[in-house]
């Protein structure tokens, strides 16, 4: 399978003591769109904290390209810049402060750039520790946790659909196939200010942490999604699935996914054994 602009094809681990998280991050253009407007990354840093993100560009002349690379670009120089091990109110105050900022530099590029004018981006981001993950979105990109009670969705989608399925006028398969299922109620760098959801999940070992554009969720059902993350197999593996079998139902938008995986106790072994 072709991977266009994929950052962090390796998946990455980290030993924290005895636990483990493991992170992999794939995108692909898609079956019918000439170039890529997704984007993201991981990072995991000195103190065992990973960073990771899906963003959905939008704007005409490729300026979605431009929005969801600077997202990402700009959450990563911030990242690098950490020096803090966070409590989840740490946490959510830094994501809520660096997107706000970053939202601020988004808009403030569209009007100095014309070629820009009107892009914007989802985005769904995460930090993640041994103990809890917290999560800022704005847009229709999602967030799930799957652990042993199944997958559940923890954002709301900021989309036109979304509001209409949380005021039960239509049902989510619908939405999955209503004609304006596309127009989102919420970007990033589209106004000056912007209103953002940050919540924090705690999680265990053998939970994951799914994060995805719409371009995997408006063709694959959420029971699907959770069948692949229950098999047995490395997790770019289950991205690299869940992508292909979002082609194989027509693909017509850009497919983006990152996985972290909050792996068991690793046993510690004596070299006497």
């Amino acid at each position: 399978m072709q991977h266009v602009d994929s950052f962090g094809q390796r998946s990455a681990k980290k030993k924290r003591g005895d636990k483990e998280m493991e992170a992999v991050f794939r995108t692909h253009v898609g079956q019918l769109r000439s170039h890529n407007e997704d984007d993201g990354a991981y990072n995991l840093d000195e103190y065992g904290q990973l960073l990771v993100l899906v963003a959905d560009g939008m704007g005409g002349h490729q300026a979605g390209d431009v929005a969801s690379m600077m997202t990402k670009d700009l959450l990563l120089k911030k990242w690098d810049e950490n020096n803090i091990k966070f409590s989840p109110k740490e946490a959510e105050a830094w994501l809520s402060d660096t997107v706000h900022e970053i939202n601020r530099e988004l808009f403030n590029h569209s009007k100095e750039n014309p070629q820009c004018e009107g892009m914007g981006t989802t985005l769904v981001v995460a930090i993640c520790n041994d103990q809890f993950v917290s999560v800022a979105h704005v847009g229709d990109s999602r967030g799930y946790i799957k652990d042993n009670n199944g997958l559940k969705q923890i954002t709301s989608d900021h989309s036109l659909v979304g509001e209409l399925v949380r005021s039960g006028q239509i049902t989510e398969d619908e939405a999955m196939h209503h004609p304006r299922r596309n127009v989102i109620l919420r970007a990033l760098g589209t106004d000056e200010t912007i209103k953002l959801d940050v919540n924090t999940i705690h999680w265990d070992a053998g939970s994951y942490l799914l994060l995805c554009s719409d371009g995997l969720t408006d063709k694959i059902e959420d029971g699907d999604i959770n069948k692949q993350l229950e098999i047995q197999e490395s997790i770019t593996n289950i991205a690299d699935q869940l992508i292909q079998m979002a082609n194989d139902l027509g693909g017509e938008d850009n497919v983006t996914i990152a996985i972290v995986r909050h792996d068991e106790p690793c046993k510690e072994v004596n070299d006497d054994e």
